[in-house]
């Protein structure tokens, strides 16, 4: 059946490898794909294509093998072929085109470019038959000359008609427009005017050898105008036979494909190279790195992967501007790439961050000097407007190949990691990558996860420990303390687990679980009619939170019916003076909202008389390590009388945690101090237990009788 599309044949064993080109195809031709050579040779025999696209690596048989199986049956011959491949080799390329392929495309393929280039083919090879048909008909009614004259002045091509030795027999006008050489200057010369000097001398022996033998060739040549410019064509070229079978002259029609290799050109640059610097940019980057550790392993060498980034830029850019930034920069990275050896990569992430791959190494040791050569080239002043500016950088490296198989892109996270240290470091210095200290930030990231997956599944859970008068007996509340309930360890304290995540966001999600959590328990006692106040400890990541207020704002209105002034929050008194400002404008704000604090943990930090007086808080706690030995260390027992002495100064409540023994309730009792917790009141318990506890618990026996020991 006919088909109103030219009709494309691809032979592929990995066909996904052309279906973005088949994709942009399929607009202008009806595309087949086969996944072997045997398979592409049925379907072309069932229906011949107007065009077949090989692939060269393929399994049974290759796509030369193929290209020759194509060539040597008499219905397949004259179908026009076109390698596309990933094997760029210049032998592999004259081997394609001397078994008669029309185009040789490497990947990865140019879709825009590779469709005109299939699309000029078709064309050419279309108009080439005509003209050969036009050509037979002329010498058959002996008329050559005044058909010659009409094709050439209908051609949009440049056509140009050769002897066998090569001389000029005639031209026509897009000739003449193209080259800028006009009919009369270019009769009996040779083509070789229009050398341009780019294309080797190997690549002319193979352009002869296929015309000679083959009768034709197609490909792209660069060429020079009359006026020195250089330009590319799509040049197909014919041998003319005479009625006898004899080779007669040469025709060659060419179409000038300058703005399509300009516009491949400038994708190819945006696609892989920084528009500010000129460096190859990721993508780029990912595909020399992958190269080079492939060739390293072949050659038993090792390559550097360091991870640059320029301490003190952002100054440079909020002080002077984007415009002396980027100057600095584009000379910055100048002054690196020169410093690096042909072979080495050079690449910028974005911003100040810079990659360089160094191959060829004999050891992990012969690129230092080559790393102090870079920190010396961030670090030289630069003058840009009259001002001298001068930063350093701070650089990682990691190696490979390593002990353990390793990707390009955990190499790049090694140095990037790296890099970070030597920042720590002071900066203006390199890092090695450490894999012991690698090893131990994996397994602290993956406690995270286990961490953040236990708050998902609900495995945490708070106990809560009785707070009480000591004087009346009196059940004032009680203090939240997280567990988690691990499935496979059992319950685990918080000291196994909160140290994990103090400097991560966890620490802020797990804090307002407290508090969300210890207020439902609120709300639910109240319903059973118990009612009792609960403190919870915050952090100091929580508490320094510019959203902290709104947040306990809204995980309160959660819980109408629980009053906020039933919830005391404790922060540690090192936390809190961390940053005294901030601190106390978030107290204030939520004394508003009824929310009290008392500061945890006092006499541990500095225990400043300012300070006490300026953070807004209800109540100091007396941290349990001076509680436990006051009976028999004097020191411990001078800075409890001290800070319940402070406490009354500032009217502030005072309440002693620890209190193990009779003993301690006692002498507590004697300094003045009558609020209290600790084991020997009672331990965290379950919120279940809790109103049975103070239904059951009887103070004023208890309590007289710790009195008179």
């Amino acid at each position: 059946m006919p088909h109103s599309k030219p009709r494309i044949l691809a032979i592929d064993d990995t066909p996904v490898n052309l279906l973005t080109l088949g994709a942009a195809l399929k607009k202008d031709f009806d595309l087949q794909l086969a996944t072997s050579g045997m398979m592409g040779l049925e379907l072309a025999l069932k229906e011949p294509p107007d065009l077949v696209l090989l692939d060269i690596m393929m399994p049974d048989m290759d796509g030369f093998e193929t290209c020759q199986r194509f060539k040597a049956d008499p219905i397949l011959k004259a179908i026009p072929i076109v390698f596309i491949t990933a094997d760029n080799a210049l032998n592999s390329e004259v081997k394609g085109l001397a078994l008669g392929a029309m185009d040789y495309i490497t990947k990865p393929i140019q879709v825009e470019t590779a469709r005109q280039r299939i699309r000029n083919l078709l064309e050419r090879e279309q108009y080439r038959k005509t003209l050969e048909l036009k050509l037979a008909e002329l010498q058959l009614v002996q008329n050559r000359l005044q058909l010659a004259a009409s094709v050439f002045a209908s051609a949009r091509e440049a056509i140009m008609i050769t002897s066998l030795d090569g001389d000029i027999i005639e031209v026509n006008g897009a000739f003449e427009r193209m080259t800028g050489y006009s009919r009369s200057e270019v009769l009996g010369k040779n083509p070789r005017i229009l050398n341009s000097g780019r294309q080797s001398e190997v690549f002319y022996e193979a352009f002869w050898l296929e015309l000679r033998s083959k009768g034709h060739w197609y490909g792209e040549l660069w060429n020079q105008r009359k006026n020195g410019e250089f330009y590319v064509e799509m040049l197909n070229i014919s041998t003319v036979f005479d009625e006898h079978g004899q080779p007669q002259n040469y025709v060659s029609l060419a179409s000038d494909i300058t703005a399509f290799k300009e516009h491949e050109a400038e994708l190819d640059r945006v696609a892989h190279y920084d528009a500010l610097t000129g460096l190859p940019n990721r993508v780029l980057l990912a595909e020399r790195l992958r190269l080079s550790m492939s060739q390293a392993q072949r050659h038993c060498k090792k390559l550097a992967v360091l991870f640059l980034d320029l301490d003190g830029f952002k100054a440079v850019n909020d002080q002077f501007g984007h415009q002396v930034g980027d100057q600095f920069l584009m000379t910055t990275s100048n002054r690196m790439k020169q410093i690096l050896r042909e072979g080495d990569t050079l690449a910028r992430l974005g911003g100040d961050e810079f990659i360089a791959v160094l191959t060829d190494l004999e050891n992990s040791s012969a690129c230092i000097p080559m790393l102090r050569r870079l920190l010396d080239a961030a670090a030289q002043p630069m003058e840009i407007n009259e001002t001298t500016l001068q930063v350093s950088a701070s650089l990682g490296v990691t190696f490979y190949p390593q002990t353990q198989e390793i990707d390009a892109d955990q190499l790049i996270r090694q140095a990037d990691q790296s890099m970070y240290q030597a920042k720590l470091a002071g900066k203006n210095r390199y890092h090695l990558f450490d894999a012991a200290q690698d090893s131990t930030l994996r397994n602290h990231n993956e406690s995270l996860e286990r961490i953040r997956q236990g708050l998902n599944s609900n495995e945490f859970v708070l106990f809560y420990q009785p707070q009480v008068n000591l004087r009346t007996g009196e059940l004032i509340g009680a203090e939240a303390l997280i567990r988690w309930q691990h499935p496979v360890h059992g319950l685990q304290a918080p000291s196994l687990f909160l140290p994990v995540i103090e400097d991560n966001q966890l620490a802020i999600d797990l804090g307002e679980w407290v508090i969300d959590r210890a207020l439902s328990q609120m709300d639910q006692w109240q319903t059973q009619g118990f009612t009792l106040p609960v403190s919870v400890n915050v952090g100091a990541r929580q508490l320094q939170q510019i959203t902290f207020v709104e947040s306990l704002r809204t995980i309160l209105a959660k819980h109408p019916k629980v009053m906020p002034s039933m919830l005391k929050l404790e922060v540690l008194e090192t936390s809190a003076l961390e940053n005294i400002t901030g601190v106390n404008q978030t107290i204030e704000q939520c004394r508003k909202m009824g929310v009290a604090f008392a500061l945890d943990d006092f006499g541990t930090g500095y225990s400043s008389l300012t300070y006490l007086k300026r953070l807004p808080v209800a109540q100091l706690k007396i941290d349990q390590s001076f509680v436990r030995d006051m009976l028999v260390d004097a020191d411990d027992l001078a800075i409890l009388q001290g800070v319940i002495g402070l406490a009354k100064a500032f009217h502030r409540q005072v309440i002693a945690e620890g209190v193990e023994t009779n003993k301690h309730s006692a002498r507590l009792l004697e300094l003045g101090c009558e609020l209290a917790q600790g084991f020997g009141i009672a331990r965290p318990m379950p919120p279940e237990a809790m109103p049975a506890w103070a239904a059951a618990w009887k103070p004023e026996l208890a309590w007289s009788a710790r009195i008179e020991i």
